[in-house]
């Protein structure tokens, strides 16, 4: 059977031979994690992805949600799967099995996600979604707080949603009009409206559990006057029963360009006056405690990104290699050659190496990312836990913004690989692309993630962050250096790191300057040379191992594996980071004239 969602023997190699997760085990914490165990653990996550959600995927995304009543229903094959998922913990797959979850390390969860988003990310939705409310409450909640929403959000037996737009505020969450009034009680009033709230409304959970952002009566403006309430659907009593509604009603749902069963709504709390909140954690600090989870969304965003592209390049490697069409290009003139599958024309095999590159080296980089978290997990210092958190935080936005765009490129680039098929809804590549786009637009545009990482993360330590990671790659490119083979390519990416490195501080003296309007105009060109750079490091870091195993394969599959490592590595860093250099050259200028021209030079 082909595969259709992820390469299983790609998985392995950055697992075990890349970030050699089977080492887990030395630590106490996850002693019984062997190879083997871990090996079942995401062939069970295969198996069901390939069981229950890849054969509803399509299916859900023609039937599309209906809304009556104020209230929303999923397709009605969403319900057996819900509860599958949920009810063995893949909702919160690192939590603790007394919460809900399965106790895994995060880079463990990766290959697990990926299965299961591949096949049908927006029911995963549904499961995964009170996680990052959970992990708010279990961060800044007060005991009781935890201890009547903390294991319903992790289990899934509850919903979870992230409460933040407004119409009028959009991105510009600071001016968001949303009030909260406290009460003798303790709980607070809440009066407001908001849209584009994702899974806001459904029917597979029993209660739903919001984080409103709201103003107190009399708080600050803008961000620094903004608190965080939970917010119920239906109101939890004191010993965990459920009450009566909370008068938070969904007003509409979105009709959208991809993801059609996943809900987006528009909710009115307070409408009858009616609507009660806890504050979570303290007033005026909703910001704080809405970052955390902002942070894990555009994580999981951009892995969405990641996942379009490797369930694109699956179904289109899988096409190139049975669809027969044309004579190859050496027969062109010989009218009695036969047909050949469209893998053996040029630039079909220029499109699939564009997109085993990218799907590589993102899988790579976020399954980096993932042991960074368990690194910093298990450090045995604050001083190395903190090192890595920041690394983390430098990476956040480049994970979402670089992946979602080239995710949905890769699903673009698949669409031309099946040609005309590839644009009709009875193959699968139209749905990828429709679904893809979100990405870049949700949890903060991919242009306000380049902003981010010019204007917070670049400067972070006084530049000693950035300058960690530009360590990690020189360790790479010194050990290419000494593999036979591997030296220009080494050359190369030893190059663009360093002209990374100098665009970086030029960008870094310009946002500082009386141009810095200049910096931000070329934002999202720095964020997307820096995962270029990316890229062509961890397909480097993947020819370094591969290259030295080429001669001892005794089978040819593996042979051949190591040899498609070591070539995508050469087709990237020949083919794209020259492009990358050029981008970076154009950096440098900063050209202002997205600045200067008028704006009814716009024309329209």
């Amino acid at each position: 059977m082909a595969q259709v969602i992820a390469d299983r023997r790609d998985i392995e190699f950055v697992l075990y031979e890349q970030l050699e997760a089977d080492k887990i085990n030395k630590h106490k914490k996850y002693s019984d994690l062997d190879k083997k165990s871990l090996d079942l653990i995401i062939t069970e996550a295969r198996n069901l992805a390939l069981k229950e959600l890849l054969p509803i995927n399509s299916e859900a995304d023609k039937t599309g949600l209906r809304f009556e009543n104020n209230q929303v229903f999923v397709p009605e094959v969403f319900h057996k799967p819900f509860k599958i998922l949920a009810e063995d913990g893949w909702g919160s797959v690192t939590e603790d099995p007394e919460l809900g979850g399965q106790g895994l390390p995060t880079l463990i969860m990766q290959p697990i996600i990926e299965y299961l988003m591949g096949a049908c990310g927006v029911c995963l939705g549904y499961v995964t979604m009170g996680h990052g409310t959970g992990k708010m409450i279990e961060l800044f909640g007060t005991e009781k707080q935890k201890e009547l929403y903390l294991k319903n959000l992790y289990s899934a037996k509850w919903g979870g949603t992230m409460v933040l737009t407004e119409a009028e505020a959009g991105s510009d969450v600071g001016n968001l009009s949303t009030t909260a009034k406290k009460n003798d009680d303790g709980t607070y009033s809440i009066t407001g409206n908001k849209i584009f709230i994702t899974y806001g409304e459904h029917d597979l959970t029993e209660n739903i559990i919001h984080p409103v952002l709201a103003r107190i009566e009399g708080a600050p403006a803008g961000t620094a006057g903004i608190s965080i309430f939970i917010v119920p659907k239906i109101w939890v009593n004191d010993d965990g029963s459920l009450g009566e509604p909370n008068d938070v009603v969904c007003t509409g749902i979105e009709e959208k360009m991809g993801i059609h069963a996943s809900a987006t709504c528009s909710l009115a709390f307070g409408g009858k006056g009616q609507c009660r909140g806890y504050l979570l954690g303290e007033e005026n600090k909703g910001m704080k405690v809405m970052f955390l989870m902002m942070n894990e969304a555009r994580l999981n965003v951009g892995f969405q990104g990641f996942s379009a592209a490797s369930v694109a390049y699956m179904y289109a490697c899988n096409y190139a290699k049975e669809r027969i069409q044309g004579r190859a290009l050496e027969d062109s003139a010989n009218k009695e050659a036969k047909p050949v599958a469209i893998i053996n024309h040029p630039d079909v095999r220029r499109n699939l190496l564009t997109m085993k590159a990218y799907t590589d080296g993102m899988r790579s980089f976020i399954y980096y990312v993932a042991d960074l978290f368990d690194k910093e997990e298990l450090a045995e210092s604050p001083e190395e836990a903190d090192r890595f958190n920041k690394l983390i935080q430098l990476y956040t936005p480049v994970i979402k913004a670089y992946c979602t765009d080239k995710g949905f490129e890769m699903a673009s680039t698949g669409i031309q690989v099946y040609g005309g098929y590839g644009y009709i809804s009875e193959y699968p590549m139209e749905q990828i692309l429709r679904d893809a786009k979100i990405g870049s637009i949700y949890e903060g545009t991919n242009g306000i993630q380049a902003m981010d990482l010019i204007g917070r993360k670049l400067g972070m330590d006084k530049g000693a962050i950035f300058m960690s990671f530009m360590g990690e790659v020189a360790k790479t490119v010194a050990q290419a250096k000494a593999i036979p083979g591997l030296e220009d390519m080494a050359a190369k990416v030893e190059a663009a790191c360093n002209r990374l490195g100098e665009t970086a501080m030029h960008l870094g003296k310009t946002a500082v300057s009386p141009q810095f309007k200049a910096a931000f105009a070329h934002s999202t060109h720095f964020l997307e040379a820096m995962g270029d750079v990316i890229m062509a490091w961890m397909l480097l870091w993947r020819a370094v191992i591969s290259a030295p195993k080429i001669e001892k394969q005794k089978k040819a599959v593996e042979k051949e594996y190591y040899e498609g490592q070591v070539k995508t590595a050469e087709f990237f860093i020949f083919n794209m980071l020259p492009v990358t250099m050029g981008k970076m050259d154009s950096i440098t200028i900063t050209n202002p004239a997205a600045l200067e021209i008028a704006d009814s030079c716009f024309g329209g």
